[in-house]
């Protein structure tokens, strides 16, 4: 579907084109913003134009519906090219090639190495190791047997020692004579953000921050071998927003910069050191946008130091997929989500994309999950042709507007932070972490009330769907400070505990109590499917009742621990109290649900026994884990 949108737009910019070029169709005359504006209003009938149609982000600013040519006249950027400063349109000026990452996750050398090889062999052109058991020389040949370096980029994350692990990683380059202006790679030391999950760094802070001249020295003879990794993609996954990404990894390069140059660390050293890793999520349009001011503002910041080379305000992107997003209810959904992140992170520019295998979220991957999750970038690179063109997303009305945008918001957070005394400063006091968390807060409860879907956790679940035996979970450490989650986790604790539950006692039953105006008596039972399959019970349906009396008969021969009175708002006054106390009249301890909000009926039937209402206003997760409660689930 997005694929076929963005083909779609692809399709209606080369129109433009032709007829701004060739003056075709000039039969059409053009439509002014006014009289667009004008047939907006007249079909929103009186309805409020800002709520019915801006959408406002979590990052703080409003989206219009549409824009339109005249929306870019402000836009300061547009008149550069590829490979021009600031660098939003990217560094390629033919193509739009990147690197296929395989992230490695097993940490024993050998069986790292047979994983690595064999995805090399499949379509990689990237491997990232787990390098948490390499302190030696001869576990870090176990690791690397076989791979020729001299084409294939190289990632080293977890290490217990990052300048030990360069120290060998060099002397195992001159040992096997490779040649090092083709060694490409990095390694994951960012101890900023070490800082922000444990609170505290490695060693000391002035310790840290000194191994960035052993690690640069160390590697002055690999010019394209990064050693300072910002990591962004930790903000993500704890709940912060993009702005909050994009704005507090600049404050964190900024530190980094502004260390080197104080130890007398050229500008250009420093930079070209230094990638930044950031998350791609499932807004498509927002994270392609997100890496185009990354790009932008990182030359922005840059060119504050007064580099020698215009070469150092270029920025090398890592991405990852979000973890954040992904669910073990429903896991092929992720294969979905993981997509579109590929699309949004080639589209915008990345010059190496990790994708998450589709069971991330609930096991160790294997073969076939890592197959899955390489094979969506051979795709797009191999029969997609996403490779050819450097920055597509470019004119584009909206996504300009988007990056424009993130540029003007990730930009003012980063001078707030750097004029409160810079991300160090702040972490240690609490205040990073306290606003990350209260954007976390706000996704965590757009989740709970359906504001944003996650499809089959909260909302169109699988009722069948049995994945209690399927989860290994990892162990993780309990950070004090930024914690990595997932948005689906709460939800997901509820159904975990269905299934426990049911393995003693069997499945909660809800009844679907339909009765009165056909149309709304489905709408509302597909309403109530829905909501409470996404705790796991199994939902009694039928085709209707003509009386109340048939269906309080089906209700208690269903031996159901919940009934649910589907109808309209109109007829609950009629039919609710009558329904409420008949199923009460039964002596069973049975919950009895409205599914609508009839406000003028409300207290009439709770007074006859109703004990709860949904509709699209309820807090669905915490209104399902009152019913585990009422249920004894746990």
């Amino acid at each position: 579907m997005v694929f076929n949108l963005f083909l779609y737009f692809c399709f209606l910019n080369f129109i433009c084109n032709i007829m701004s070029d060739e003056k075709l169709f000039s039969e059409f005359p053009p439509v002014s913003t006014e009289a667009w504006e004008a047939i907006i209003e007249k079909d929103l009938k009186g309805a409020d134009y800002e709520k019915k149609l801006v959408w406002k982000t979590d990052e703080g600013f409003k989206v219009r519906p549409y824009y339109r040519a005249e929306d870019l006249d402000n836009i300061k950027y547009l008149n550069s090219l590829p490979d021009q400063f600031p660098y939003t349109r990217g560094t390629r000026i033919k193509g739009n090639t990147w690197e296929i990452v395989q992230e490695i996750h097993e940490a024993d050398p050998a069986t790292a190495n047979t994983i690595a090889r064999d995805a090399l062999k499949k379509g990689a052109t990237t491997v990232v190791f787990n390098a948490s058991k390499i302190d030696s020389l001869s576990g870090l040949n176990l690791l690397l047997q076989d791979i020729d370096l001299n084409n294939t980029g190289i990632q080293f994350d977890h290490a217990r020692d990052y300048v030990a692990l360069v120290t060998l990683f060099t002397e195992y380059l001159k040992t096997n004579s490779f040649d090092n202006t083709r060694i490409r790679g990095s390694i994951g030391f960012d101890p900023i953000v070490y800082f922000l999950k444990q609170t505290r760094f490695y060693h000391s802070r002035e310790e840290d921050l000194g191994q960035i001249m052993r690690l640069l020295e160390l590697t002055r003879h690999l010019p394209n071998f990064r050693v300072i990794n910002i990591n962004g993609l930790a903000l993500h996954n704890a709940g912060a927003t993009i702005v909050q990404e994009i704005g507090y990894s600049l404050s964190i390069a900024n530190e980094y910069m502004a260390y080197g140059t104080s130890v007398s660390l050229s500008p250009d050293e420093i930079a070209k050191k230094t990638l930044v890793t950031l998350s791609v999520g499932s807004n498509y349009f927002m994270e392609i946008a997100k890496l185009r001011a990354m790009r932008l503002l990182w030359a922005t910041m840059i060119n504050q130091y007064n580099p020698s080379e215009e070469t150092s305000s270029e920025l090398f992107i890592n991405t990852v997929a979000s973890t954040w997003n992904k669910t073990i209810y429903d896991p092929y959904v992720n294969m979905l989500r993981t997509t579109t992140e590929g699309m949004a992170a080639v589209i915008g520019g990345a010059d190496s994309i990790a994708l998450q295998p589709f069971d991330v979220a609930y096991k160790e991957d294997d073969e076939f999950s890592r197959r899955i999750s390489r094979n969506v970038q051979s795709i797009l690179k191999e029969e997609s042709f996403f490779d050819k063109v450097a920055d597509p997303a470019a004119g584009s009305y909206y996504i300009e507007n988007l990056t424009d945008a993130l540029c003007e918001h990730g930009w003012k957070l980063f001078q707030d932070t750097e004029s409160k005394g810079g991300i160090i400063e702040l972490a240690g006091k609490g205040e990073i972490k306290a606003e990350i968390e209260k954007s976390c807060q706000k996704r965590n409860m757009d989740i709970a009330t359906r504001r944003y879907i996650l499809l089959g956790t909260n909302q169109y679940p699988n009722t069948q769907e049995m994945m209690g035996d399927k989860v290994k979970l990892k162990n993780t450490e309990d950070a004090p400070g930024l914690k990595d989650y997932r948005g689906a986790m709460a939800f997901e604790e509820i159904r975990l505990n269905t299934e426990k539950y049911a393995g003693k006692h069997g499945r909660p039953k809800v009844f679907l109590l339909k009765v009165g105006n056909v149309a709304m008596r489905q709408a509302r039972a597909g309403f109530a499917t829905n909501f409470f399959g996404c705790a796991g019970y199994e939902i009694l349906d039928n085709t209707g009742f003509t009386t109340i009396d048939e269906g309080v008969k089906a209700a208690a021969e269903s031996n159901a621990n919940i009934v649910v009175l589907c109808s309209s708002d109109e007829e609950y006054a009629a039919l609710g109290p009558e329904a409420a106390r008949k199923i009460k009249d039964l002596g069973r301890k049975i919950s009895i649900v409205v599914a609508g909000n009839p406000t003028d009926a409300v207290e009439l039937l709770k007074e006859a026994g109703v004990d709860e209402f949904i509709h699209v206003r309820t807090n669905v997760l915490e209104s399902l884990q009152s019913f585990n409660r009422t249920l004894g689930i746990s």
